[in-house]
Parts: structure tokens; C-alpha cells; sequence
């Protein structure tokens, strides 16, 4: 599914005062998408009556699976069964929304970069994700007595706009050591490892097998059978005044605590301990090892085979030809 318009069904979770704190997911459908989903969504979109997000009595829905139907017996009193509709890609105008966008980032069906994620932060509500589900923060302080009081055991894990991607989908053929460190909305390939200082923000992530031991910021993506080393970041766009979007391509090693703040092309390689900005002065070489004059590093953008070092005698930033491969230990990346 890479298509609008599309329908989420999902269970959103509710304050005492009607506002939305989350909302979950199982199941989404498109228009043009097969016959038997095309009729899904059409009976849905009777049903919404022209509304871009409904209640519904789930007992009136097509196409739910058994065990969906199975779970609804257990709904609370602060969970609604929704449908929620998305005719085109616009800004974000609900929590509703915000969340069926996270959702299809996270459920491979856009890559990132590919949605209007405009108005994400002014929509979402800062939670308190606990153990016991997501709490509006006005109730917060009331939840901790009552827990006192029961000796419930409430746990509040993170104050935060973002839930943590495996409460909502797990992505298959991914291991994730450290669950706390991939938000909801990012994008994991199958065959992606993200060990326990790996981060994965939304709207971020892997586009085939990576080992990723470092920080993909948002808007950042990975291309296949590269490694993110350990400590290493990418330079974000969300705040701190960048506008390059960065990525890094195919067959690329950046070593432990580097840093990216261009967007690197296939088979490169930045030398662990190495952070490279737009605006860092490079020194390249030809294949021969003749200098070709110093360049800003963001003039080296998307350019494949390079490798990035400090000469250890002069300290300056060299961009040498590569000549070396960049290969993942296979048994690393079945995550079976």
C-alpha cells in the first residue's frame, strides 16, 4: 500500500475529557488496492458519512479478523474503535492522523520522507507512557495515588509526543536490543539490527540490511548493508537550523562516534571519530593520490566511493578514493 485515499480502523485511547492520547492501528485499507480491500473500504467510508474520523460499533464493520473481534470484549471504558480516513496527503489535522501516518511509516508502506508530516509536533499531546497505557499528563499525578494506594505498581517509562514502536507493530525481520530507543514512525528494512545504543527516530530509518549502532535523526535514511557504528550520529533537520536532509547510501561503514551532516553516496567510508558538516574544508585526492584542492564537504554530496579521514599529521579532513568493501556479517542480519 502506497496509495490515498486510504481508512485506518483503530483503537484510540481517550482522558476523562474526550481528548485522544493515542491510537492504535491493526488494520488499514486503500482504494485500488484489490477487489476484496477496495470493497472494505468502501463499506467503511458509508459508514464515516463523509467524516474524516469516526466512533464506530465495530459489530457494523466488514473485514475484521477473528481474533480483532475476539480482543473487543476486553475494550475499556477510555478505548474507541475508530475509523479514520485520509483522502489526501495534507498536513496533519488530528492526533487520529498523526498517528495512522506513524502507523504506515512503521508498517513499511511509505518510506520516510514520502508523507506531509507538517503540524506532527502541534497535534501530538505530550503522555505519560506507563505500563498501564498511555496517561494525559492534567491526570497523571491522580493515576500515581491511586497506584500508591492499590499498590498497582504504575510505571511511567517516558513524558513524551512519541510511544515506543514495538507497543504498537513489530516489524519483521528486525532486532531491536534496546525497545526504548526506536520510536513509532520509524522504519526498519527486514534484516535491520539496531543493538543498544542504536536510536531510530519516526520518520527515519533502514532501507535494507544495516547494522545500526548509532542515531538516525529524523528524516534520515540508511541505505542497504551499511553500518551506523557505535556512538555515531546524523544530523537531524527538526531543530539547530539545518535544512539538508541527510542520508547515507549503499555499502557505507560510518565508524564509531563520527558524525554526517551531508548526504553520503554509495560505498563510502568516515573514519571513526570523524564529523563531517557542510561547511568542513576537504582535501581531496585522485585515484593516484594527487591533491585536487580543498572543497567545502557539502560540494562531496551523494559522490560515491570516497573515504573520509583526519591526517593524523596535519589534522586536516581528506577525501580519498576508496577502494575497500563494505560488508555485513550475514549471520548478524537474520532476524528470524
Amino acid at each position: 500500500m502506497n496509495k490515498f485515499p486510504l481508512i485506518g480502523l483503530g483503537l484510540a485511547t481517550k482522558d476523562s475529557t474526550g481528548q485522544t492520547l493515542d491510537t492504535f492501528f491493526p488494520q488499514i485499507v486503500s482504494k485500488g488496492n484489490g477487489a476484496e480491500e477496495e470493497n472494505i473500504f468502501e463499506s467503511w467510508e458509508i459508514l464515516m458519512e463523509g467524516k474524516d474520523c469516526v466512533d464506530v460499533d465495530p459489530v457494523a464493520l466488514e473485514g475484521l479478523d477473528q481474533k480483532f473481534i475476539s480482543s473487543l470484549e476486553q475494550l475499556n471504558a477510555t478505548s474507541k474503535v475508530i475509523l479514520c480516513k485520509i483522502d489526501t496527503d495534507q498536513p496533519i489535522r488530528s492526533v487520529e492522523e498523526a498517528y495512522l501516518k506513524l502507523h504506515l511509516l512503521s508498517y513499511r508502506s511509505f518510506q520516510p520522507n514520502s508523507l506531509n508530516l507538517d503540524n506532527l509536533f502541534n497535534v501530538l499531546p505530550n503522555v505519560a507512557w506507563t505500563n498501564k497505557g498511555p496517561i494525559g499528563l492534567d491526570e497523571v499525578d491522580v493515576k500515581i495515588l491511586e497506584s500508591k494506594v492499590m499498590n498497582a505498581g504504575l510505571e511511567i517509562k517516558s513524558i513524551d509526543k512519541f510511544p515506543r514502536l514495538v507497543d504498537y507493530i513489530v516489524p519483521s525481520g528486525v532486532r531491536i536490543a534496546d525497545t526504548s530507543r526506536v520510536r513509532l514512525g520509524a522504519y526498519l528494512s527486514e534484516g535491520t539490527t539496531v543493538m543498544h545504543e542504536g536510536f531510530v527516530n519516526f520518520n527515519a530509518g533502514t532501507l535494507g540490511p544495516a547494522m545500526i549502532e548509532g542515531r538516525i535523526s529524523a528524516g534520515v535514511v540508511i541505505g542497504k548493508n551499511s553500518d551506523l557504528g557505535g556512538g555515531a550520529s546524523t544530523m537531524g533537520t527538526l531543530s539547530g537550523g539545518n535544512e539538508v536532509r541527510i542520508s547515507i547510501g549503499e555499502n557505507c561503514l560510518i565508524g564509531a562516534n563520527a558524525g554526517l551532516g551531508i548526504p553520503l553516496g554509495n560505498n563510502c567510508i568516515v573514519e571513526a571519530g570523524l564529523y563531517i558538516t557542510g561547511g568542513s574544508k576537504v582535501e581531496t585526492f585522485n585515484q593516484e593520490m594527487e591533491s585536487q584542492g580543498v572543497v567545502k564537504a557539502e560540494e562531496l554530496s551523494n559522490v560515491n566511493n570516497l573515504l573520509f579521514i583526519r591526517n593524523s599529521l596535519s589534522g586536516a579532513i581528506e577525501a580519498r578514493i576508496n577502494h575497500k568493501s563494505v560488508e555485513l556479517n550475514d549471520s548478524l542480519h537474520q532476524n528470524q
